[in-house]
């Protein structure tokens, strides 16, 4: 299994009228693939934010590999 870091991010209406890009949560997550991290992330995302739906608190979702140095 790797390691991935996996983001839930949301846009956002600023004070000053601009839109800006917000994390919701930053998560790691140990999986097979891409594929499988997101999908546990977003179970990991629901019971930690007591939802049903991810995306009632994010727009979207980045992976990527977690960088261990060597």
């Amino acid at each position: 299994m790797s390691r991935f870091v996996v983001l839930f991010m949301k846009d956002v209406l600023g004070d000053n009228g601009r839109e800006s890009e917000v994390c919701q949560s930053c998560l790691e997550v140990d999986a097979e693939d891409e594929q499988d991290a997101t999908e546990r992330a977003k179970q990991k995302f629901c019971r930690d934010q007591a939802l049903y739906d991810w995306s009632l608190h994010a727009d979207r979702i980045q992976v990527r590999a977690a960088d261990f140095p060597s």
